[in-house]
């Protein structure tokens, strides 16, 4: 049946039909229909409906050889509801339809259409028809959702920084997919779905029929973890680029070095080229056995004490012929609490005890002002500081059991789910049993994020993917203390790890 030969009569308080009870059950379908098409006589004759988003209502229709006819009352009184129900979901998912991906300004959009005009419909359960049409699943943050047209709709997983892209594309696509649809027409609106629910992003003002976005709140700060996550390489994600060669990112951490002395301010991008050059080197070299591995974690390390913590001029090694002069630095630490991690963790790996010293005395008001982490983040990062300042075990306690109550799912709002609990907090977990001093939980506990880190990364060539950075730092902080750390399991330099590869550092 295609939509050239079927009359979509659209909502009427006239229709009625004679079909049977199984005649309704065997062509009933889920139907969404714009809220625009509905008047009063209409609507005091399908009570049952219901608007599911700003623009969207929920009913039921009937496909029939060459009408579809919307059900009212009086159809849905005759066969019962929830059986109605049933076997309207169940004809839905039977749509057939077709599936093709496509990047508009660096975001991936799926586009899921056919002749039926139920297609947008199934929209109301994307994650059933995304595992249907794609075998892969929704991120558990759900995915942006337009319908213009009753054929199709088009959606953007909110998995990285391209979400912000997703929204720009897809609001563009609506506007001019739904004036071009004619009779088919069904919103020009952007909709976030999310746990099944459908709510609307974008915002019309009927005087001046002008568009914009109202976001919420929990998606805003979604977005904007999102694209500070991605920015730094910390997400994996199908849309992420491969990974530049080890000799091209050693270039360009040398010319951002380099650059520091006409402005300061590149001096975070730099600390972030010579992090993801650091986990990279751990590609060809996975136990860091090497001295150019050593000078790439060195690197690190220097950099990222001097963006929170200022430092003298001091020569960086980036390869046997490449030292370039990081010259001196004020202190002036940015709002960034994740950098701060991963400046923390490298001066960990790598014993540097002064610097640890240096990082904890960065005010903690100044990482809060970062809006783009949660506040288990936070919580952490006071955790730490609390504690390699020798202060009272009874605060860092304190503050660690804030770190795990403060990471529970109902309370994350910035950061993806999985990379929640497969990243980030796994060095929470794993600090938890440092400080119990219960030797067989932490080797349990290891490996358990060791394959956590595995599962997220994949088969991702990206450099984060080498090296798990969080875990290591915790593990080389066990091995200081006489835990009974395996220094050969994957994603722990082996060299780092026991300290035989550890030299001095400018």
């Amino acid at each position: 049946m295609t939509s050239e030969h079927v009359h979509d009569s659209g909502p009427h308080a006239s229709d009625e039909g004679d079909e049977s009870v199984e005649e309704l059950l065997r062509g009933a379908h889920v139907r969404l229909l714009a809220v625009e098409s509905f008047t009063s006589e209409v609507i005091q004759a399908m009570r049952y409906a219901r608007v599911v988003a700003d623009g969207l209502v929920f009913a039921y229709a009937l496909d029939r050889p060459t009408s579809v006819r919307i059900l009212t009352d009086r159809d849905v009184e005759r066969v019962g509801l929830d059986e109605l129900g049933g076997a309207a979901y169940a004809n839905l998912m039977q749509v057939p339809v077709e599936h093709d991906e496509v990047v508009e300004g660096g975001a991936r959009l799926h586009t899921v259409y056919g002749d039926s005009h139920f297609v947008a419909s199934k929209a109301l359960y994307l994650s059933q028809v995304v595992k249907q049409t794609t075998s892969e699943s929704l991120p558990d943050d759900g995915a942006l959702v337009v319908v213009p047209s009753r054929h199709n709709f088009v959606y953007h997983p909110i998995a990285d920084g391209s979400v912000v892209d997703g929204l720009n594309a897809l609001a563009t696509y609506a506007l001019g997919a739904y004036v071009a649809s004619g009779k088919g027409a069904l919103s020009p609106r952007v909709y976030w779905w999310h746990r099944g629910r459908l709510v609307s992003l974008t915002a019309i003002d009927q005087d001046t029929r002008t568009f914009s976005f109202d976001l919420p709140p929990r998606l805003l700060g979604l977005m904007k973890g999102l694209v500070r996550l991605d920015r730094a390489g910390r997400l994996a994600t199908r849309t992420a680029a491969q990974a530049p060669a080890v000799a091209e990112l050693a270039r360009s951490t040398a010319e951002l070095i380099s650059g520091l002395v006409q402005d300061a301010a590149g001096l975070g991008e730099a600390f972030g080229s010579a992090v993801a050059l650091a986990h990279a080197r751990c590609a060809a070299d996975p136990r860091a056995a090497h001295i150019d591995t050593w000078n790439a974690w060195a690197t690190a390390v220097q950099l990222g004490c001097a963006l929170f913590t200022g430092a003298e001029r001091q020569d960086c090694h980036l390869g046997e012929d490449l030292v370039v002069p990081l010259p001196a630095t004020r202190a002036e630490p940015p709002a960034d609490a994740r950098a701060w991690l991963d400046a923390f963790y490298l001066a960990v790996v790598c014993r540097q005890r002064d610097r640890i010293s240096r990082l904890c005395q960065v005010p903690l008001e100044r990482l809060r002002e970062d809006d783009s982490v949660d506040e288990y983040v936070l919580h952490w990062i006071d955790t730490l500081q609390t504690y390699f300042s020798d202060r009272s075990m009874d605060d860092t306690v304190q503050k660690l059991a804030a770190t795990m109550k403060a990471s529970m799912p109902d309370v994350v709002a910035h950061a993806p789910t999985d990379y929640v609990n497969q990243i980030d907090y796994q060095p929470v977990a794993l600090f938890h049993r440092i400080v119990a001093a219960d030797h067989d939980a932490f080797a349990q506990t290891l490996a358990e994020a060791l394959k956590d880190h595995a599962d997220y990364w994949g088969q991702s060539t990206e450099p984060r993917a080498r090296v798990a950075l969080g875990p290591l730092a915790m593990a080389s902080l066990a091995y200081d203390w006489g835990f009974p750390v395996d220094p050969t399991r994957a994603h722990l330099p082996t060299y780092l790890l026991n300290r035989e590869r550890i030299e001095d550092i400018p």
